[in-house]
């Protein structure tokens, strides 16, 4: 499966296309802004965008799904843990001086386990509470996309409501850090890193802080 990622918005959020190179069937992922971009992007690919998969809630990474959502006509995804901070994000927005639509509501819930098809590709639904409550992470085949799970040098902010940082650290610990030190991590925020670049130098997962 083929990667793309995009930082979106004014809080930079990484955006990604998640495409089936056999197939050319997608998966958006994520896009917190710039909707028309993104779709812009998954053309050029010779890609059809089959579903819009959220990591989680936070304004930052779903701004853009009411657009995405009213061009493509394709199901949302969303843990159910997350509902709330999804129709609380227009209010969350104004706290940070930004504007944002009243978003669709999701098609389709997310849980812990479960095997979304992406063409001929599979992405297992693995339930990393810490960050809000509802938060995913996205694990394919030699990859998996982290959300504001955990980033490079990094982990996600647990001040915002329903964060918690022991959560979030025992989500990382036993859904993440078991992958196999090769695979590649997309992040909500930076740069693409690695579960052994992670495990070695993160000072968060080493014991510094």
């Amino acid at each position: 499966m083929k990667i793309l990622g995009f930082a979106v918005g004014p809080l930079q959020a990484n955006a990604y296309l998640a495409i089936c190179e056999e197939t050319r069937r997608c998966a958006l992922v994520d896009p917190g802004a710039e909707a028309e971009r993104l779709l812009a992007a998954a053309a050029n690919q010779g890609a059809q965008i089959d579903s819009i998969l959220l990591t989680h809630a936070h304004l930052d990474h779903i701004g853009g799904v009411a657009a995405a959502k009213r061009e493509t006509g394709v199901p949302i995804y969303l843990h159910t843990a997350d509902a709330e901070l999804y129709r609380a994000a227009p209010i969350q927005a104004r706290g940070f001086g930004l504007q944002l639509e009243e978003q669709p509501e999701p098609d389709r819930e997310l849980e812990d386990g479960q095997i979304l098809e992406v063409g001929e590709g599979k992405l297992e639904v693995r339930h990393t509470p810490g960050h809000s409550p509802g938060h995913v992470c996205l694990v394919g085949d030699g990859f998996a996309l982290v959300g504001d799970c955990v980033f490079a040098g990094s982990i996600g902010r647990t001040d915002l409501p329903g964060g918690d940082y022991r959560t979030l650290m025992d989500s990382i610990n036993e859904k993440l850090l078991t992958l196999p030190d090769e695979t590649t991590l997309y992040s909500g925020h930076g740069p693409e890193t690695t579960v052994g670049r992670e495990r070695r130098t993160n000072p968060f997962l080493t014991g510094v802080f």
